[in-house]
C-alpha cells in the first residue's frame, strides 16, 4: 500500500513539473519597427514568425508597435525578443539586443544611403552650401531621412545640429519632406534614396533636384535578445540561415534575403550618432 502511494505521488509530482513546465516555457515576441501601418507589419511579419516557429519548436508570437519610440522601448525593456529594425534604432537598443543577420534588398544589397534634395530652381549646389540653413528630416531616428546626411555633413566639418535649422517632417513622412522643398518652406531636404519619387504624383516633374548622395549604412537589423536563451538563440539564428531563397517568408518582408551580421557592423551607425562603438558593450550571451 505505501509503495502504490509513493508511485501515485511521483506520477502526482511529474504532472506538476510538465505543467510548471509549460508554464514558464519562454514566450518569445517578435516585432518589426512600425515604418509602415499596423495592417502592414502584421502582414510583414506573420509568415516570419510561423517560419520560427515551425522550424525552432519555440513559442514565438507576433507583436506590434504604434510608435518608433514605443518600439525603441519595447527592445530596450526586452518586451521583444526578436526585431527587426533601421540600423539608428538597433544601436540604440544594441545594449539589449544583438544584430544577428542583416536585410539585403533592392540594388544596393546590404547597404543604403540618404540624399538631400532641393528645389529645381535652388542656389545651393553642394553640402557646404547647407550651412546656416533650414532642413526639413524625416526624423531624429531616420537612418536614410537623417543619419546619412548628417555623416557626409560631419566629414565635410558641418555639424547639423548646430550649423543648420532642422524641421521634423509631419508624422515622419519621406513623402513630407518633399512637399516641404517643393513649397519652399524649407531650404532643402534629407530623404532616403529610394524614396525620392514618393510625391511623382503630387508634386510636378523636374521641380526637385538631388543636391548630393550621402554617407552608405548598413541596412536593416534582425536583432535577438541578449538574455534569450543559448540553445533557442542558436535555433532562431539557424533557422534564419536557412530560409530558402524566394520564400514567401522573404517576399512579405519585401527583401532578398538575410545575411550574417554581427553588431560592429553597425559602428558606423553610432558614428554618426555619437554612440560608443561596439566594444563597449556586453559580449553575446553564450
Amino acid at each position: 500500500m505505501l509503495r502504490s502511494n509513493f508511485f501515485v505521488i511521483l506520477f502526482t509530482c511529474g504532472l506538476l513539473l510538465a505543467t510548471i513546465h509549460q508554464a514558464i516555457a519562454a514566450d518569445y515576441q517578435l516585432s518589426m519597427l512600425p515604418r509602415y501601418s499596423t495592417e502592414e507589419i502584421y502582414k510583414r511579419i506573420t509568415p516570419l514568425v510561423d517560419y520560427l516557429k515551425t522550424k525552432t519548436g519555440l513559442n514565438i508570437t507576433p507583436t506590434m508597435a504604434m510608435t518608433f519610440d514605443q518600439y525603441t522601448k519595447a527592445l530596450i525593456e526586452g518586451k521583444v525578443a526578436i526585431g527587426f529594425e533601421n540600423p539608428y534604432i538597433y544601436v540604440l537598443a544594441s545594449k539589449s539586443h544583438e544584430a544577428v543577420a542583416m536585410a539585403v534588398k533592392g540594388k544596393n544589397g546590404d547597404k543604403f544611403r540618404g540624399i538631400v534634395i532641393t528645389a529645381a530652381s535652388s542656389p545651393l549646389h553642394s553640402l557646404m552650401d547647407l550651412k546656416g540653413k533650414k532642413i526639413a528630416i524625416v526624423g531624429y531616428t531616420s537612418a536614410g531621412g537623417y543619419l546619412s546626411q548628417k555623416l557626409s555633413l560631419l566629414d565635410k566639418g558641418i555639424d547639423i545640429t548646430k550649423d543648420c535649422q532642422l524641421e521634423e517632417a509631419p508624422e515622419n513622412k519621406q513623402e513630407n519632406v518633399i512637399f516641404s522643398v517643393f513649397t519652399g518652406d524649407v531650404d532643402a531636404g534629407f530623404i532616403r534614396e529610394s524614396a525620392l519619387h514618393k510625391a511623382d504624383q503630387f508634386v510636378p516633374a523636374g521641380s526637385i533636384r538631388v543636391l548630393a548622395y550621402t554617407a552608405w549604412l548598413p541596412n536593416w537589423a534582425l536583432s535577438v535578445k541578449r538574455t534569450v536563451a543559448a540553445a533557442d538563440k542558436e535555433k532562431i539564428i539557424k533557422a534564419i540561415r536557412k530560409i530558402p531563397d524566394n520564400s514567401p517568408v522573404l517576399r512579405a518582408l519585401r527583401i532578398k534575403k538575410f545575411r550574417p551580421a554581427q553588431d560592429s557592423d553597425y559602428d558606423v551607425v553610432r558614428r554618426a550618432a555619437g554612440l560608443p562603438v561596439s566594444s563597449s558593450l556586453p559580449e553575446p550571451a553564450n
